[in-house]
């Protein structure tokens, strides 16, 4: 393989703050971790397209440490892949509450986190 991997790609359109996945040119089908085949059927023609950072909460839980609380939550993108994340700013939100994501930076680096949509 040449050029960057998957994962530096799309941390790269991370730091120019778009939020991308990628989708089977042939099939249509939306994968999210980056990878270089699709998942079930190896398929290799993934592109890069914008996500429309549209999901709804799938599962969370949220974890009490001394530091503070924080969640942890599965939602389901529009396009159809389930990503791991946090729901930003609150402790907990309802199972299908719908978000909206959001690019921040924590660490140094760009990270994707989700909003209940009412906050948008």
């Amino acid at each position: 393989m040449t050029g960057p991997g998957p994962e530096s790609e799309y941390r790269a359109h991370l730091r120019d703050g778009r939020f991308m996945i990628q989708r089977s040119r042939a099939t249509g089908v939306h994968v999210f971790y980056p990878r270089v085949a699709v998942p079930g059927t190896g398929e290799q023609d993934l592109e890069w397209v914008a996500a429309s950072g549209l999901a709804t909460v799938y599962a969370i839980t949220v974890n009490r440490t001394r530091e503070g609380a924080y969640n942890v939550a599965l939602v389901d993108l529009d396009e159809g892949p389930r990503m791991m994340t946090r729901i930003d700013g609150i402790e907990t939100v309802p199972i299908g509450t719908r978000v909206s994501a959001r690019i921040i930076e924590q660490d140094g680096a760009p990270l994707v986190v989700f909003v209940p949509e009412q906050a948008a």
